[in-house]
C-alpha cells in the first residue's frame, strides 16, 4: 500500500469511507457512465447510416465506459482500505482523459462542428466531468496531505466503526451501497438461516440514537429562547427548533421526491415517441450533416431511435424509483430521529 495503513488494522469492518468528496466523486462517474452510454448508441446509430463501418466512432467510448467502471471499483478498495497513495494513478487517468478529450472537442470546433450535432455537445460534456473529478482528485491530494507533502493527515476511524456491536451501516457505505440497500445483504442471509434477535441486529450508530438527536433538539430550542427571550414561549418555537434540527433531511428527502415525480414524466414522452417511429414503420434515419468523412446527428435525429428511447425508458425508471425510495428512507429515519429527541 505504498507506506500507507489498511483501516482494517483499526476497525472491524470494511466500510469506512473517508476519502474528501465521497458523494460527489460517485455522483460525477454515475454521469460520466450515463453520458459515455450515450456516446456509444450515438457512434452506433451513426455508423448505421454510414455506406461503410466506422469503428472508431463507438470502440473509444466503449473503452472509456470500462475504464470509468475500473475507476470505481479500484476506487472503492483504495478507500475501504485506506491506502490513498494508490489514488495517484487515477490522478493520472483523469488528467489525460481531460487533455484528450479536450483535444478532441477542439478538433471539432476548428472543423465547424457545433451544438447542432449530438457529438459536439457529449464531448464537451465529457471534458467538464473529466475535469471536474480530476478537481476532485486534486482536492483529495490537497486535503489529505499525501504523495507532494511530508506529513499525511492522520484520519481516525468514527467511533461507531470501532464498537463490533453497531452493525447498522448505512451512514458508512459507498453511494451505490446506500442507493440499492446493498450491505443488508448479510441481514437478510441471516434471517434465511434463522430468526434474528437484538444481539444481530446490534446497536445503533452514535448519530441515530435517541440522546444524540435529544441533545440536538434542545440546542436548538435552547438557541431560539435566547433569541426570542422576551416574547412568550410555545409552539411556534417548538417547531422552529424542529425545523433548525431535523430540516435539512427533510429538505433532502423533498428535493428526491421532486426528482423521482419529474422523471415520472419520461416514460410517458418515451413511450410516446416509441409508438410514434414505430408507427412510421421506417425506424432508419438520415442525417444530413457529414464533417470528416462520417455522418453527425443532431440530438432530435438521435432520439428518432426507437431502440434509444427505449434504453433512456430503462434508464428514467430505474433512477426514479432510486429516487423515491431514497425520498421514503431519508423521511423515515428522519421521523424516527425526531420522535426519539422528543
Amino acid at each position: 500500500g505504498w507506506g500507507s495503513q489498511s483501516s482494517k488494522v483499526h476497525i472491524h469492518h470494511s466500510t469506512w469511507l473517508h476519502f474528501p468528496g465521497h458523494n460527489l466523486r460517485w455522483i460525477l462517474t454515475f454521469i460520466l457512465l450515463f453520458v459515455l452510454v450515450c456516446e456509444i448508441a450515438e457512434g452506433i446509430v451513426s455508423d448505421g447510416v454510414s455506406e461503410s463501418r466506422h469503428l472508431h466512432l463507438y470502440i473509444p467510448a466503449g473503452s472509456a465506459f470500462l475504464a470509468a467502471i475500473t475507476s470505481v471499483v479500484y476506487y472503492h478498495n483504495i478507500e475501504t482500505s485506506n491506502f490513498p497513495k494508490l489514488l495517484i494513478a487515477l490522478l493520472f487517468y483523469w488528467t489525460l482523459a481531460f487533455i484528450t478529450k479536450t483535444i478532441k472537442f477542439v478538433k471539432f470546433c476548428d472543423n465547424g462542428v457545433g451544438f447542432s450535432q449530438l457529438r459536439f455537445c457529449l464531448t464537451g460534456l465529457l471534458v467538464v466531468l473529466y475535469g471536474m473529478l480530476l478537481a476532485v482528485e486534486i482536492n483529495v491530494i490537497s486535503v489529505r496531505r499525501y504523495v507532494f507533502f511530508k506529513t499525511p493527515k492522520e484520519v481516525k476511524p468514527p467511533e461507531d466503526l470501532q464498537d463490533l456491536g453497531v452493525r447498522f451501516l448505512q451512514p458508512f457505505v459507498n453511494l451505490l451501497s446506500k442507493g440499492t440497500y446493498w450491505w443488508m445483504n448479510t441481514f437478510i442471509k441471516t434471517a434465511h438461516k434463522k430468526p434474528i434477535d437484538l444481539k444481530t441486529i446490534g446497536k445503533l450508530p452514535i448519530a441515530m440514537r435517541a440522546l444524540t438527536n435529544y441533545i440536538r433538539l434542545n440546542e436548538a430550542f435552547e438557541a431560539q429562547k435566547n433569541k426570542r427571550s422576551s416574547s412568550p414561549q410555545g409552539s411556534r418555537s417548538i417547531w422552529r427548533a424542529l425545523c433548525c434540527a431535523f430540516g435539512r433531511p427533510l429538505l433532502l428527502s423533498s428535493t428526491f421526491r421532486i426528482l423521482a415525480d419529474l422523471l415520472g414524466f419520461a416514460g410517458p414522452l418515451c413511450i410516446s415517441g416509441i409508438v410514434h417511429n414505430v408507427g412510421k414503420g421506417n425506424n432508419t434515419i438520415r442525417p444530413q450533416t457529414k464533417i470528416l468523412g462520417v455522418f453527425f446527428i443532431s440530438s432530435q435525429e438521435f432520439l428518432s431511435n426507437a431502440y434509444v428511447l427505449a434504453v433512456l425508458l430503462f434508464f428514467a425508471l430505474l433512477l426514479q424509483r432510486t429516487f423515491l425510495q431514497a425520498s421514503y428512507y431519508v423521511a423515515i429515519e428522519t421521523g424516527i430521529n425526531l420522535r426519539g429527541a422528543i
